[in-house]
């Protein structure tokens, strides 16, 4: 009998994080200061974030060496297994080989922890007691809260309105590993009371959530900022996920043609991506699929253009594909790809055409995702959804074609705490969202000059 699963041991792991910084095809525009408009240095973020991190974000080495204390803590569940998605493909009848990498057996059920633990480590390093971010749909603040609980730091979390009401076990979770979990916009902070001011029922946005978390973090002489996605040595920390992914093909003899992924802000598809894109700029041939909602196309839609990263324009400025900072998509299940802005790492990767962008309706990403839990036995997360039904949908390529194509997709998280959502699709209630382009339009008018 074949195996299903491919694991590696503890001493398998990788030691060193992939950086593609050296390998991408053209130069990142560097991020620019929110005030001035100019070139950011090191000192600019040191109020936010520990220097070994700003020197991470700004570093060209290819390779950079995971501290002991951190992998003691991802220990506690990575490896994380390789599947071979064997009862998928038959029942989609398709000669497809598919495999998806399980970040879901992590303690709060995503890829998220592969970063919060690097950054609660060198947080700690630093003497910093408290660490404020903001969370979407709830994973990356589950992800930071058990990340601090290890390294005996204070979190506190902004949480998306609209995710804060719906995923109420996600806020638990958090307060069970000691973070305190706040809705936004909220009225603790200026950008958060602004936006109440104009909008009482505003559903919040991943932007809001941001602005409010950077604003108390940079007020307070204890504290500083984490951030789940979009910059550099937060994608850089999710390289374990693909370079175990390597050498778990190389255990069975197989390579992926096509890779599937969601992207909000880029960090999971980064993780499982990088390290074969560095395959793929050397020549080999690969698909890369970076998936994303209709109702938030950022990629798809959006204007490759410099934008902060949060509505209040706290944020430095990034040279990356964006809806505008102002933008507020509609209230989706799949809160993690919410987010107006992406990776400008994978922003560079998209416009030179390295990857492919595709943009999804959100009941076809659930009928992909029930088809994958009805055969593959696991619930997936919404924003893992997606890339679920890209792959689904290159597997039913290959079965008109008769390609026996080999198909890995990054299967970021559980879908555990996304019931509410899953008993809406099965009831028939669930809608899909077509962006109007005025919607995007008027989000995009206000961009900075510098482009």
């Amino acid at each position: 009998m074949d195996e299903a699963k491919i694991f590696l041991s503890e001493r398998d792991m990788p030691q060193a994080w992939y950086n593609i910084n050296p390998d991408l095809p053209a130069p990142l525009q560097p991020p620019l200061h929110p005030g001035t408009g100019q070139p950011l240095g090191p000192d600019d973020l040191a109020p936010i974030f520990p220097m070994a991190l700003i020197a991470q974000e700004m570093s060209m080495d290819p390779w950079i060496d995971i501290p002991d204390d951190v992998m003691r803590v991802l220990r506690l569940w990575r490896p994380s297994p390789l599947h071979r998605a064997y009862a998928l493909e038959e029942h989609l009848g398709t000669p497809a080989r598919i495999y998806y990498k399980n970040e879901s057996v992590s303690p709060p059920g995503s890829h998220k922890p592969n970063t919060a633990v690097a950054q609660a480590y060198y947080n700690r390093e630093e003497g910093v007691t408290r660490i404020i971010t903001e969370t979407g749909a709830g994973q990356w603040g589950s992800a930071l809260s058990f990340a601090c609980c290890q390294f005996g730091i204070i979190c506190e979390v902004y949480m998306v309105r609209i995710s804060y009401d719906t995923k109420p076990y996600r806020r638990l979770l958090m307060n069970t590993w000691g973070a305190q979990c706040y809705p936004s916009p909220s009225d603790r902070t200026n950008s958060g009371r602004a936006i109440l001011a104009e909008d009482p029922d505003s559903p919040g946005s991943l932007g809001i959530a941001i602005s409010e978390a950077v604003e108390v973090a940079a007020q307070a002489d204890d504290a500083k900022y984490s951030l789940g996605s979009v910059l550099n040595h937060v994608l850089l920390h999710q390289t374990v996920v693909g370079l175990e992914c390597k050498k778990q093909f190389e255990m069975v003899g197989d390579y992926p043609d096509i890779i599937c992924g969601n992207v909000g802000g880029g960090s999971n598809f980064a993780g499982v991506s990088f390290p074969f894109v560095k395959d793929k700029l050397e020549g080999r041939d690969i698909q890369i699929i970076a998936t994303e909602p209709t109702a938030c196309p950022t990629m798809t839609r959006g204007l490759y253009h410099y934008d902060f990263g949060d509505t209040a324009q706290l944020t430095p400025l990034l040279k990356m594909f964006t809806l505008g900072h102002t933008f507020i998509p509609p209230p989706i299940h799949a809160g993690g790809l919410r987010y107006h802005g992406a990776a400008p790492q994978i922003s560079l990767l998209v416009s030179q055409g390295v990857m492919e962008a595709r943009a999804l309706h959100q009941k076809a990403v659930f009928e992909a995702a029930v088809t994958f839990a009805r055969t593959e036995g696991h619930l997936p997360a919404p924003e893992t959804a997606h890339g679920i039904r890209a792959a689904i949908d290159e597997a039913l390529k290959c079965k008109e074609t008769g390609e026996e194509k080999c198909i890995l997709i990054g299967y970021s998280g559980h879908g555990h705490f996304d019931l509410a959502a899953y008993d809406q699709y099965l009831t028939g209630d669930m809608v899909d969202y077509e962006l109007p382009q005025e919607a995007i339009d008027a989000a995009t008018e206000g961009l900075a000059e510098v482009e």
